[in-house]
């Protein structure tokens, strides 16, 4: 995927696409560029008054109403992705994307001090819930004719580096479900791949590495076309694959 990809204004036109996380930071930024490519965007999110400024801006613009779907990764429960998957059946019909963008890293630690409930809350946001979530909407996808599930991932879930704890191997499930779930639905209309965005300023790269200079950073929207391009129908040959940004 190359930084000169220029999408066509209606490439998500008359699509349904889930974004977690999307009241900051690159969940943000998908799920704007999303609804800017004619998607109707659910934003599903934790903090409400975010989602709803993120609501307000897709509104203000000629881009399809979105749907706001509060809801806590970390204490959600299997009967709250059901009834996720039963709002979406009910107002949708049908879904043709999910993007799982939604994170959690409170901490760098050794793995001998890190505190086991932190670990299990890291690994429900970001290895659980993108599980749960997809099984739970699997049938609304398979109505669709071209569905895409896209995992964010990170350069930590590929090789372990020390400190990272919970979210390397986290990330480093994604990666192994996200091919599982690909070689599954290999000879269905889904196409599933994971995103590696690479170094980005949000607020969870800053709680981590608060002295980092911004400007050594790109912003959340620059890599939008890779996410576009990935959840759109030019990526229909693409599966089971770790997708990098190269701008």
């Amino acid at each position: 995927m190359h930084a000169d990809y220029h999408p066509n204004e209606d490439l998500l036109n008359d699509r349904i696409i889930l974004v977690t996380g999307a009241g900051d930071g690159i969940g943000k930024a998908a799920a704007l560029a999303f609804a800017s490519h004619g998607a109707t965007v659910v934003l599903l999110g934790k903090t409400v008054n975010k989602l709803e400024a993120v609501y307000d801006r897709i509104e203000a613009s000629d881009a399809p109403t979105a749907a706001i779907y509060p809801m806590h990764l970390e204490g959600a429960t299997p009967h709250d992705y059901d009834e996720l998957a039963a709002a979406m059946e009910s107002n949708f019909g049908r879904l043709d994307g999910i993007l799982h963008n939604a994170a959690s890293l409170p901490y760098l630690s050794r793995i001998k001090d890190y505190e086991t409930e932190d670990w299990l809350k890291v690994m429900q946001v970001n290895l659980n819930a993108p599980f749960q979530i997809t099984q739970a909407c699997l049938p609304l996808l398979e109505k669709s004719a071209d569905a895409r599930v896209l995992f964010t991932t990170d350069t930590v879930g590929r090789t372990g580096k020390a400190f990272w704890g919970a979210y390397g191997a986290a990330k480093a499930g994604i990666e192994n479900l996200s091919q599982t779930l690909a070689a599954e639905l290999e000879k269905t209309n889904i196409r599933v791949n994971c995103i590696d965005p690479g170094p980005t300023l949000t607020s969870l790269r800053k709680r981590v590495f608060p002295g980092e200079q911004n400007d050594r950073l790109k912003q959340p929207s620059a890599p939008a076309p890779l996410y576009l391009w990935a959840m759109g129908p030019d990526s229909r040959e693409v599966n089971g694959q770790r997708l990098t940004w190269d701008g």
